[in-house]
């Protein structure tokens, strides 16, 4: 009697085994990723509080040690032992001087934004709100820049739920931060940044197109980088999706890419790179840089021009020469939205 061949394992079991290892790595990532955070923050603070006491109120002795700590540490350890984040953790101890009080939930990132909160009140309601809503470091950003605290407190309680609810619609969380996406985590363990790690499928899609699109349009647009970190005097990290350089305007062109509706908080958010492009890395042969924000809402994708006040002459005189239309990129960037879009859900149907 011939054997009996064991039956072809179907697509459905296929799809079921993928989803319980992806579960699986998942879960075990994010337990890495707290674990290296929590001995991170923990160390930061220890750093802090060891600084806070040696320098006392000696603010010249203080700028010494920072300055040979940080030579130091930066040599053995890796860059992320500046003066300005060795300044900051002391800070951060005094802000946050009893240890046991410190929230496991909340990222060196979270930590940063709520020293700056100078209103004991307020620090202590994001602080909490943060660590009870899970909110990521980016919502409890958009919460303190769009005034969460005081319009809860202006909202009769009936209504509260309206404002509690609003950010996870307009800053939807992602992934979890893992350990490969933090650049804190990475300076923590001196480990390469790899700027795709901070792109999701459509994200990167997009910017790719845009990419080729601005390269083929002949206009001297030559490519510089993706997911550019700019680093400022306080050890902030930010980071600008598209760089280009047009030799013919001689001009740095920065591009920012939003998902869902366009907010005053994201045409600010594209003044301050370009500032802060103009502060870091222009040159003093360059012209003023220019700013691009795209918004690629599933409604309507909307392009923006970021030109500061006293550039408007010259990008109305000559740059306009040479640069796309917001027409042009608006209509790019919807078309090549819906192709991805499709692309990625026919993949998907496939894979099931």
């Amino acid at each position: 009697m011939a054997q009996q061949k064991d039956p072809a394992v179907l697509p459905e079991s296929n799809s079921k085994i993928y989803e319980g290892i992806r579960t699986s790595l998942t879960e075990a990532r994010k337990k890495a990723f707290s674990a290296i955070n929590s001995a991170m923050v923990a160390a930061y603070w220890e750093i802090g509080r060891q600084i806070n006491e040696a320098v006392g109120d000696r603010a010249d002795y203080g700028k010494k040690l920072l300055a040979y700590l940080s030579g130091r540490l930066a040599a053995e350890f890796g860059k992320g032992f500046t003066v300005a984040n060795l300044r900051n953790m002391r800070q951060f101890y005094q802000t946050f001087p009893i240890r046991y009080a410190l929230r496991s939930e909340l990222t060196w990132t979270h930590y940063r934004m709520l020293m700056r909160i100078t209103d004991l009140n307020r620090r202590e309601f994001y602080l909490s709100e943060s660590a009870g809503s899970g909110w990521t470091s980016r919502q409890l950003e958009r919460q303190i820049n769009s005034f969460y605290y005081e319009r809860l407190l202006a909202t009769q309680k009936e209504h509260r739920p309206e404002i509690e609810s609003e950010i996870f619609r307009l800053e939807p969380k992602k992934e979890a931060e893992y350990i490969l996406k933090d650049p804190y985590i990475l300076e923590f363990l001196d480990l390469q940044e790899n700027a795709k790690y901070n792109e999701s499928e459509l994200e990167q899609g997009l910017i790719d197109k845009l990419q080729a699109f601005l390269l083929e349009l002949g206009k001297g647009f030559s490519f510089v980088a993706r997911q550019k970190r700019i680093t400022t005097v306080g050890g902030e990290h930010y980071y600008i999706d598209l760089v280009f350089y047009n030799y013919i305007l001689k001009c740095f062109v920065v591009i920012d890419l939003k998902a869902g509706k366009l907010s005053y908080q994201d045409i600010g958010q594209i003044d301050f790179y370009v500032r802060l492009f103009n502060d870091k890395v222009k040159q003093e042969n360059d012209n003023p840089t220019i700013g691009i924000i795209l918004c690629t809402d599933k409604d309507e994708s909307i392009v923006k021009y970021s030109v500061l006040a006293d550039n408007e002459n010259l990008f109305a005189s000559k740059y306009r020469l040479y640069l796309p239309t917001e027409e042009e990129l608006r209509a790019e960037l919807q078309r090549e939205r819906e192709f991805l879009e499709w692309q990625i859900a026919e993949n998907n149907g496939a894979g099931q």
